[in-house]
């Protein structure tokens, strides 16, 4: 099927960067000059929220797309879920994943990936729960049975890390760590750790000095547990060799979701938590001042460089600091053309 993705470009004055569409019509010009559109499938859209039905995405001529033949994925609409349901969506998955986790901890569960946007508290919830049932090992000066991982991470520091957290009851979370998830030798590391079979075996027959020096021997049972943390929509992944690599994992993990696909959801998901948690009260704002600045993000939300819980942090810090936090905000915290312009010489904002 080909595909386009609009590098720069509008629909209905909603700027549209960055996003892949299905195409159904080539590039065409307006007769009056100016530009012209991309006719694409609006319910193929990799991000954002666009009607389920052909659309024409304007731009200003044909560098500000790009053609490519790709799978794409139609999600599924949810136009007649009212706010109130989806917020119960999203809660449900929310406490899911402290079930999932704890189910982690007991060993019922040897391996969970979890995937949803970034900023939205995927990390907070695993481990808020994994702090909270280790508690008893800080008390007693125990090392924790758990370690969090962030960020790249070569095979031999993967096989490291699993041997350091191999008994059972142990846990390594991999939280955005997806070079993993590209490279042969760490995807095969992983597979080994996450396989079904009675007794789980993780070898490494290349010799390494490291390995010697740490102590760590060329092959090990593995009898802890993994869990990913991702912002990877696996279902919506297009290029063949990562889909393959990625079911892979996937045959050997449960597979939570927690169903954010859309700029709505992320919105409803940052009015949820503020109206249970009021993540907010260590700035000593009221819960009228936290809703405050969550309306902000919804009238903004297109303007807003993400939704997310960290952008009501942001926001919030801005406010702590000065009353002038919208203007503030419209500056540091929106894409550059929705950014206010600079007044002349005066260096003033409009």
């Amino acid at each position: 099927m080909t595909t386009v993705t609009i590098k720069d470009g509008s629909f209905n004055n909603q700027k549209v960067e960055d996003v892949t569409f299905a195409m159904i019509k080539d590039y065409f010009p307006y007769k009056s000059g100016g530009g012209g559109f991309y006719l694409v499938d609006g319910k193929t859209a990799s991000d954002g929220e666009f009607p389920a039905k052909p659309i024409r995405v304007k731009v200003s001529d044909p560098s500000m797309a790009e053609l490519g033949n790709a799978e794409v994925v139609v999600r599924e609409t949810k136009s007649n879920e009212t706010d109130e349901e989806a917020i119960a969506r999203i809660k449900e998955r929310f406490e899911i994943l402290t079930q999932m986790t704890e189910a982690t901890q007991e060993g019922s569960v040897r391996a969970m990936i979890v995937s949803g946007p970034p900023g939205v508290g995927k990390s907070y919830g695993v481990e808020e729960q994994l702090n909270k049932s280790d508690i008893f090992n800080k008390m007693a000066d125990v090392p924790p049975k758990f370690e969090v991982v962030r960020g790249s991470m070569s095979a031999l520091g993967l096989y490291q890390k699993l041997y350091k957290f191999s008994n059972p009851g142990n846990i390594l979370v991999l939280d955005d760590c997806d070079s993993v998830l590209f490279d042969d030798i760490s995807l095969n590391i992983l597979k080994a750790a996450l396989d079904s079979s009675k007794k789980r075996y993780i070898s490494w027959n290349t010799e390494s000095r490291v390995l010697a020096n740490e102590g760590v021997p060329d092959r090990f049972e593995y009898k802890g547990s993994v869990i990913m943390i991702t912002n990877i929509k696996f279902d919506y992944v297009k290029s063949k060799k990562l889909k393959d690599h990625l079911a892979a994992i996937m045959s050997r993990c449960h597979y939570l979701d927690l169903t954010m696909d859309t700029v709505r959801d992320r919105l409803l998901r940052c009015k949820q938590v503020m109206r249970d948690a009021n993540v907010l009260g260590d700035y000593g704002f009221t819960q009228e001042q936290g809703n405050e600045i969550v309306a902000f993000m919804d009238e903004h939300k297109k303007d807003l460089n993400e939704i997310s819980l960290r952008m009501v942090t942001k926001i919030a810090d801005l406010r702590k600091m000065s009353d002038d936090w919208k203007k503030l905000a419209r500056v540091t915290c929106m894409k550059r053309g929705s950014q206010p312009s600079y007044a002349g010489t005066q260096g003033g904002i409009s």
